[in-house]
C-alpha cells in the first residue's frame, strides 16, 4: 500500500487531466496520473510530417476501417483517415449501447482528445452562468463569471490563445495573442453583416500560437506553421495539447508519476473515514488489478468516462453510484446542436488569394435572445465558418488530362463561404446514460447505454440556425446559397457535458462551487461532467479554468486539514 500511495491521483490526461496534473504537481503534491490508453510523448505523432502521397488510399478509410469504426465513420464525423485513425478507438473493441442513437467519439491515449480538438477557445459570459437560475432550467450555477474570470486569464496566458478584442458582453474578451487574419471575402461578409444586421463576424479565438508565448515556461512550443494538419498532432507544439504543454510542465516538477494503460473502473470508499481513499485499476494489456491510494482524487476521465466510473463504484454508502445522493449522476447530458448551416459562392475576388493554410475560421457570436431580441426558444447559437477558394481536388472528376488538367489545376477555384451553427442544448434529467451490467466490454466492465435526444427547444433553434444562415448569405449578395443539415445525433458536436453537474443544493446536484463532491469532499470532478449548462461556446477553455481553480482549492483545503 505504501508504494502505491500518493498525495493526489488524477484520472485522465485530456485538457482537464493535464491541467490538474500541472497545478497539483507545481503546488508540491506527489501526484499519480492515470491514463487508460497507451503512452504518447510530445512529438510522437506518426503522420504529422507525411506528405499526401506518402499516405495510403489517398488518406481515405478502407472498408476494414469503416467496419471497425461504425460510430467514427457516421456522417457527422470526419476523423477516420489514414493520417488520423490511430487516435480514435476501435468501436468493435470499445462498444456501447444506444437506447436512442448517440454519437460518441473517443480517443484513448496520453493526451486524450487534447490532441484532436478543434482548439476554439471561448469564455462563457455572465448571461451564461445566470441563465439557468433566471429561467428555472436545470439548476443554478453555483458560480458566476467573476469567480472564473481570473482563472480564464491564468489559463489563456499559459496555453496561448489568439484572438481579437471585441467588447461583447455575451463573449468576454481574454488575454490574447495577435489575431489571425480574415480572408478578403470574410472581411466582405463581416462588413455586410455589420451594415445590414448589426451583427459581428470575428476571427476565431483559437489555442494556436500566432506569436511566441508571453512566458518562458514552455520552451518546447513554437508558433503555428499554418499547415492546418493539427489533428495529426503538432511536433512544433504550436497548438495547446496536454502533451505539448501541461504534462511537460508537470513532469518538470519531479512530482508526477504517469501510468498509461491504466483503466480506472472504481473509486475506493472508506465508510469509517467518510472519504475516498483511492482508485481501482485494471492494466489494459495484462488485466492485472492494482489499487492506488491518495488524499485527494481528481476525476478528469471525460464526461462519460467519469460517469462510468461513478456509476460502477457502488457500496453500502453509495448503492446507486459514487456520490449519487441526488440521483443526478449520469443525467442532464448536453451537447451542442451541430451539423446545420448554409454555404454559398462569392464573386468579385477572383484576383485575390491568401497565404498558408490557416487552422482557424471566422466566428459569429450569439445574437439571439439578447436585449430586446426574444425568440420562441430559450438561449442562442453562434456560427463557425470560413471563406476560401476551391483547390485542385475539385478537378478529381474532371474529364481532362495532360496540359489541360495542369493548367486547370494552376488556377484556384471559386470563392466559397460556409457557416455552421453551434447551438445551446438545455439540461434535462431525461437525457441520461446508465450502466448495462448484463453486457460487458473486453475488461469485464459494464457497458454504457445512452438515452438522449434533442427536445423541442433544440429543434426550434436548429430551424433558425439554418434560416438565419441562408438569410445572411443571401443578404451579402452571394449566389447559389443553399442549406445543409448533416445527420447528427446528440454527441456529434463532441462537446458532451453534464453527468455530474455543479449546483448549490446537494439534493439536485453532484458538485459544489469548487467542483468538489457534495457527498465526498476529497473527490473533485473538472471535466465536462461538471457543467450545469452548455452555453453555445466551445467549452474546453471553461474546463481548464475550472480545473485550475479547483486544484488551487484542493491544495488549500489539504493544508487546512479539511480533506
Amino acid at each position: 500500500m505504501d508504494k502505491n500511495t500518493y498525495d493526489a491521483i488524477v484520472v485522465g490526461t485530456g485538457v482537464s487531466g493535464g491541467w490538474a496534473a500541472k497545478e497539483l504537481t507545481e503546488k508540491g503534491l506527489k501526484t499519480l496520473v492515470l491514463e487508460r490508453g497507451p503512452m504518447v510523448q510530445h512529438g510522437d505523432y506518426p503522420t504529422a510530417m507525411k506528405a499526401p502521397w506518402e499516405l495510403p488510399y489517398a488518406d481515405q478509410p478502407t472498408r476494414e476501417d469503416i467496419a471497425r469504426h461504425p460510430v467514427h465513420t457516421r456522417p457527422s464525423f470526419y476523423g477516420i483517415k489514414q493520417s488520423t485513425k490511430h487516435w480514435f478507438v476501435d468501436d468493435i473493441d470499445n462498444p456501447y449501447e444506444e437506447t436512442k442513437p448517440f454519437d460518441w467519439f473517443r480517443g484513448y491515449h496520453v493526451g486524450g482528445r487534447s490532441l484532436m480538438w478543434g482548439r476554439q477557445s471561448y469564455r462563457f459570459s455572465e448571461m451564461d452562468f445566470e441563465a439557468n437560475g433566471k429561467e428555472g432550467i436545470g439548476v443554478d450555477w453555483p458560480i458566476r463569471y467573476d469567480d472564473l474570470a481570473p482563472w480564464y486569464d491564468y489559463v489563456e496566458e499559459f496555453i496561448g490563445v489568439s484572438g481579437s478584442i471585441e467588447h461583447l458582453p455575451q463573449l468576454p474578451d481574454g488575454q490574447f495573442l495577435p489575431p489571425m487574419e480574415l480572408t478578403c471575402v470574410e472581411k466582405d461578409f463581416r462588413d455586410k453583416l455589420s451594415g445590414k444586421f448589426g451583427r459581428k463576424l470575428i476571427i476565431g479565438r483559437t489555442a494556436n500560437l500566432s506569436a511566441p508565448l508571453k512566458h518562458d515556461k514552455s520552451p518546447q512550443r513554437a508558433p503555428c506553421q499554418y499547415r492546418n494538419l493539427c489533428m495529426r498532432g503538432c511536433p512544433f507544439g504550436a497548438y495547446f495539447s496536454s502533451n505539448s504543454s501541461t504534462l511537460p510542465a508537470a513532469e518538470k516538477t519531479g512530482n508526477m508519476t504517469l501510468v498509461p494503460n491504466a483503466v480506472v473502473h472504481e473509486l475506493i470508499y472508506d465508510n469509517t473515514k467518510g472519504k475516498a481513499t483511492g482508485v481501482r485499476v485494471l492494466d489494459a494489456e495484462t488485466g492485472h488489478q492494482t489499487d492506488y491510494f491518495a488524499r485527494v482524487i481528481f476525476l478528469c476521465a471525460s464526461t462519460f468516462g467519469t460517469a462510468q466510473i461513478l456509476l460502477n463504484s457502488t457500496s453500502s454508502r453509495f448503492p446507486t453510484g459514487f456520490g449519487n445522493d441526488s440521483g443526478e449522476v449520469g443525467h442532464n447530458i448536453m451537447d451542442h446542436i451541430f451539423g446545420s448551416g448554409a454555404r454559398a459562392l462569392a464573386d468579385g475576388y477572383e484576383d485575390r488569394y491568401y497565404s498558408g493554410r490557416r487552422p482557424n475560421g471566422f466566428y459569429i457570436p450569439r445574437y439571439r435572445n439578447i436585449g430586446k431580441d426574444k425568440r420562441q426558444y430559450l438561449r442562442g447559437f453562434g456560427y463557425q465558418g470560413g471563406a476560401s477558394r476551391d483547390d485542385w481536388t475539385r478537378l478529381v472528376d474532371t474529364p481532362a488530362i495532360g496540359d489541360e488538367l495542369k493548367h486547370a489545376a494552376e488556377t484556384p477555384g471559386p470563392w466559397m463561404v460556409s457557416m455552421m451553427g453551434f447551438g445551446e442544448m438545455l439540461p434535462s434529467h431525461r437525457n441520461h446514460v446508465t450502466l448495462d451490467r448484463n453486457r460487458k466490454d473486453k475488461y469485464g466492465l459494464p457497458l454504457l447505454n445512452f438515452d438522449a435526444a434533442h427536445q423541442e427547444n433544440e429543434i426550434l433553434m436548429n430551424k433558425e440556425i439554418i434560416s438565419d444562415a441562408m438569410e445572411m448569405l443571401s443578404a451579402a449578395g452571394y449566389r447559389d446559397v443553399h442549406s445543409f443539415q448533416v445527420p447528427a445525433n446528440v454527441g456529434a458536436g463532441i462537446h458532451e457535458m453534464g453527468t455530474a453537474r455543479m449546483g448549490r443544493d446537494p439534493k439536485t446536484s453532484v458538485l459544489n462551487a469548487w467542483n468538489q463532491m457534495h457527498a465526498c469532499n476529497n473527490v473533485f470532478i473538472t471535466d465536462g461532467s461538471c457543467m450545469a449548462s452548455s452555453a453555445c461556446q466551445n467549452p474546453s477553455l471553461t474546463y481548464m479554468a475550472l480545473t485550475a481553480r479547483a486544484a488551487s482549492r484542493a491544495v488549500d483545503e489539504l493544508k487546512r486539514g479539511n480533506i
